[in-house]
């Protein structure tokens, strides 16, 4: 009896030990494992009521918990994705597959365009390039891309280049929960508004930078170089690419009736928009101060150029004296006295320098030498 209870309790330990396994196992098949974002996502984040929910999710595991509370989004950033996360983006968000293609390249201009029920807000940033000194190859603005796709439950953020990084925008945001409670376009202010200062700062090296080009060229040595003068030309009608075209798409997302931003945020795009004004005021400020300075340089050049042929021709007037007293006495006629004439070649070499220095004298006087 004894042995047959111990092999009773035994094999129900062991049954009740393999029940335990199986249930765990199917436990573990019915809980998926966490999914990782892949390396293009620089943040993915949930914000519920203006404050960010803990942890990083998968995007397509955000998407799907913001759509189930009222007052909730998700901010997915993005840094340069290739194609097959681009595509998984667009397919998990119902992205308009145009966009999404041109979300895989930069240099586009920007503008806001409406695709459904998704807004596409496309922006160009800027930064300044520190530089020892300019040269006829220097970089002094690097400019990218930053796309924005704003939906009603997701805003989306594509960044391409160096320059614009968003991490500042979204550490800022979300300290102003009361401005992020507005929904995806508190995020789309909060990027126009970084783009908006980053031209600011760069307008203002690039004050600088005029500023020293525009002692050197009006210098007494002169010593700006018109090639560095035009790179530096080229380099702000790059940064006027990204500037000047942006208070039309920000005019018109303003003005967007539908599907555009909240009341509340009016008057934020707004201050946006008075910025800007300024930004392109001081763009092209900056820009007709280097044509001004490129056509002083090249008048100078012409000037110095017309110096130059004022030398040549006073000193060619100069040497054309002495030839001219030399062919005389190079002709070799009969009846020339002065052959005969013993002080002739004295007095030849005297009449060739008096004449050489008097002319010298003029021409120093009336400002040609």
């Amino acid at each position: 009896m004894d042995r047959s209870a111990a092999r009773t309790r035994w094999g129900g330990r062991r049954l009740s030990t393999l029940l335990t396994r199986l249930t765990r196992r199917n436990a573990d098949a019915r809980v998926p494992a966490p999914r990782s974002n892949p390396d293009a996502v620089v943040d993915c984040a949930v914000y519920v009521t203006g404050r960010r929910e803990p942890g990083r999710p998968h995007f397509a595991d955000a998407y799907a918990r913001s759509r189930r509370h009222r007052r909730s989004f998700v901010w997915l950033g993005l840094h340069e994705p290739d194609a097959d996360v681009l595509a998984a983006v667009g397919r998990t968000f119902g992205l308009d597959e145009l966009a999404v293609a041109q979300a895989r390249t930069d240099g586009h201009r920007p503008t806001a365009q409406r695709h459904g029920d998704v807004t596409l807000l496309v922006l160009r940033t800027a930064g300044y390039v520190e530089h020892a000194e300019l040269t006829d190859t220097s970089e002094v603005i690097d400019t990218g891309d930053v796309m924005v796709f704003l939906g009603d439950r997701f805003v989306i953020t594509v960044r391409h280049g160096a320059t614009g990084a968003l991490t500042r925008v979204r550490a800022g945001i979300e300290r102003r929960p009361g401005l992020l409670a507005a929904g995806p376009w508190a995020v789309a202010y909060a990027v126009c508004d970084r783009m908006v200062d980053l031209y600011l700062e760069v307008a203002g090296h690039l004050e600088s930078d005029l500023e020293r080009v525009e002692e050197s060229v009006f210098a007494r040595d002169r010593r700006a170089d018109i090639q560095h003068i035009y790179q530096l030309k080229r380099e702000v009608v790059e940064f006027k690419r990204a500037v000047l075209p942006l208070a039309a798409p920000l005019r018109a997302v303003r003005e967007q009736r539908v599907g555009g931003p909240p009341p509340a945020l009016h008057r934020w795009f707004v201050d946006v928009e008075g910025r800007l004004t300024r930004a392109v005021d001081r763009v092209s400020s900056a820009d007709e101060l280097l044509n001004s300075m490129l056509q002083a340089r090249l008048a100078q050049l012409a000037v110095d150029q017309n110096n130059d042929m004022r030398k040549i021709a006073a000193w060619a007037a100069i040497a054309a004296t002495q030839t001219a007293v030399a062919g005389v006495y190079g002709m070799n006629f009969d009846h020339m006295p002065e052959l005969g004439w013993r002080y002739g070649y004295p007095v030849a070499l005297l009449v060739m320098a008096v004449a050489g220095v008097t002319l010298h004298r003029l021409f120093r006087r009336s400002g040609w030498l």
